[in-house]
């Protein structure tokens, strides 16, 4: 689309029905474990206001951990310290808490340590199909629920001089795998199966859900 106004994703009407179930049940408010803003933007475009209360947790992967397996469980162990640390005038909400990786086969490509670490994360990961590996937790009086959200992305041949171009621009930082697919590159993605706000860290219809079903 042509013009520099706000960019807004396209929602599906299972995603809008799920909403409407939610909103009847007065859970429009959460609290969310996470200090990124692409979260917060992705549950304000359906309707979902959010308290930002970051959890501080070890996110060290463990020996012979899985991709999968280490999102899952820093997504639980973050929606789990947030609401064992929240104001008691929270607790009527639900945590909704995330974790997002990038894998090649069993190889976790998370967020860059430096330029350097995403340079080498990004030649990996030119002409490859990659997996992106979304977890969400909610925490709700007591119960935690789950879910993943995986998806297959194929990213075009990158030249050193277009990893280069793409640091200086610093969209790399704090992103597993080294980049943003909301952001320029965008540009690079050939193909993706799965869920698009997945890839941006939050999987919106998943979530939805996953909120619906726990305060049921």
């Amino acid at each position: 689309m042509a013009g520099c106004g706000k960019k807004y994703l396209a929602i599906s009407p299972e995603s809008i029905k799920v909403l409407a179930m939610v909103a009847k049940k007065n859970t429009q408010m959460v609290i969310l474990a996470s200090r990124s803003p692409r979260r917060v933007e992705l549950l304000k475009q359906v309707g979902i206001d959010c308290i930002v209360l970051p959890s501080d947790i070890d996110e060290s992967v463990q020996p012979n951990e899985s991709p999968t397996d280490y999102v899952k469980r820093l997504a639980q162990e973050k929606a789990l310290a947030t609401a064992q640390s929240m104001k008691r005038e929270y607790a009527h909400l639900c945590v909704i808490a995330a974790d997002t990786t990038v894998s090649i086969g069993q190889e976790i490509l998370g967020k860059p340590e430096n330029d350097e670490d995403a340079s080498r994360m990004l030649k990996k990961l030119s002409t490859k199909t990659h997996a992106v590996h979304t977890a969400v937790a909610v925490s709700y009086r007591g119960q935690v629920k789950g879910m993943l959200s995986t998806t297959n992305v194929q990213m075009m041949r990158l030249t050193t001089e277009m990893i280069q171009d793409y640091l200086a621009t610093g969209e790399h930082r704090d992103k597993a795998g080294a980049y943003g697919i909301q952001g320029r590159a965008a540009a690079w993605i050939k193909h993706i199966e799965g869920s698009y706000s997945g890839v941006m860290g939050l999987p919106v219809f998943e979530t939805v859900q996953l909120i619906h079903k726990i305060a049921d």
